[in-house]
């Protein structure tokens, strides 16, 4: 409460000098706002990026995720024995498990009739692989020979692919020489590692391919009875499986996706220089400024000096200075970022989103930002020397 009062009573010194000068104000709040959006830019892209890249695993419909102990990711799963499958079974409290078959294949488009890469999933269509709602309600199709669903989202030109499915009508293309039909849509998107999605049965799947074995899978999804404890079953089942797998719970198993990601791929550290460099820049554009102010009120700081005012006050208001930046800069930066991350997502198909947790960090950020380039402004108050006013 005395703290409230004294607050009170003290002349804003600091929010005074940068008033006085509204030109300079601008231009520091200008600076300020300009290294936020940069920051807020590039911790967007790669927020994007990291969902982008984790679409896919985030849509398995599994309580407990089995990976052969090589795989790096779930586009590059390897495979192992799906006898591993039975074997869970048998652990209390594992209801289903199922295989997921997955390969990158050469399909030709229908609309270009070039050839691409996509990602192919086999799934048991009486099983409830996906999450998406889409896949749920066509999974009836994939029992059809030879038929498959594909991502709308898919990189490339599908538009009147698109178009003709959604109106009916048959669209037959080649996979690895296979013919096949478009029996449906789903939406999705592409990443980093793959164009695409086509989602077949698995026994189209293992028709297409008779190299692959039927007891080699590359992912299995189990199903835990709603009453039992995930984490009690895990570790049943790595007591019980050989080796050979790793079992994640659904949990663990994204954290594993986004940390492949974020220490395998160049995202993480492009998109970190990136961020540096902006509070790099705002620490320069806010020192300019304070450094500015004080090398201008110098005469000022000399007779607070002469009264008495110790050096310690003095830097108070230097700081006062840089915290009232810190906020001016961030708030039309937030609003400007929003409209950029809108305008990214139309234009991109990026999903940028602006999140509470990004809006509060970089806060912090800015604040410590300005503080810091006061702490280094604040050494030009050593030369306020009493004398130089008489």
């Amino acid at each position: 409460m005395n703290l409230l009062k004294a607050l009170q009573r003290r002349t804003p010194l600091g929010w005074r000098q940068l008033t006085h000068n509204k030109s300079r104000l601008l231009t520091a709040i200008a600076g300020i706002a300009f290294a936020d959006i940069l920051i807020f830019m590039q911790l967007g892209f790669e927020g994007a990026l990291y969902d982008l890249n984790t679409a896919l695993p985030r849509q398995l419909n599994a309580d407990i995720v089995l990976l052969s102990k090589e795989a790096r990711n779930l586009l590059n799963p390897y495979t192992f024995s799906r006898r591993r499958l039975y074997q869970a079974l048998d652990i209390n409290g594992v209801t289903d498990a199922q295989p997921l078959y997955i390969k990158a294949v050469q399909w030709r488009n229908p609309q270009t009739r070039e050839s691409t890469s996509l990602t192919l999933m086999g799934q048991n269509p009486d099983f409830s692989t996906f999450k998406l709602p889409e896949i749920e309600q066509q999974r009836d199709l994939l029992k059809q020979p030879n038929t498959l669903l594909m991502d709308r989202k898919a990189s490339g030109e599908y538009e009147q692919v698109i178009a003709a499915v959604e109106a009916g009508e048959l669209v037959t293309t080649e996979i690895d020489r296979t013919t096949v039909t478009l029996g449906g849509l789903f939406t999705l998107g592409a990443s980093f590692a793959s164009d695409g999605t086509l989602i077949v049965s698995d026994q189209t799947f293992l028709r297409m391919f008779p190299g692959n074995h039927a007891g080699s899978i590359n992912v299995g999804l189990l199903r835990v009875q709603p009453d039992q404890d995930i984490i009690q079953i895990k570790q049943a089942l790595v007591a019980a499986l050989p080796d050979d797998v790793r079992v994640y719970t659904a949990e663990e198993y994204l954290a594993f996706e986004l940390n492949e990601i974020q220490t395998e791929s160049p995202i993480g550290f492009i998109f970190g220089i990136g961020s540096a460099m902006g509070f790099v820049v705002g620490i320069i554009i806010v020192y300019q400024v304070l450094a500015t102010d004080v090398s201008a009120h110098m005469g000022e700081y000399a007779t607070f000096r002469a009264m008495g005012y110790r050096q310690q006050y003095l830097l108070g208001v230097v700081l006062e200075e840089a915290v009232i930046l810190s906020v001016l800069g961030f708030v039309p930066s937030v609003g400007v970022a929003m409209a950029l991350y809108q305008l990214t997502t139309i234009a991109t198909a990026l999903p940028l989103l602006m999140t509470t947790s990004r809006v509060v960090s970089l806060l912090l950020a800015t604040i410590m930002m300005c503080v810091l380039s006061g702490a280094i402004a604040q050494r030009k108050l050593q030369h306020a020397d009493p004398a130089d006013i008489f």
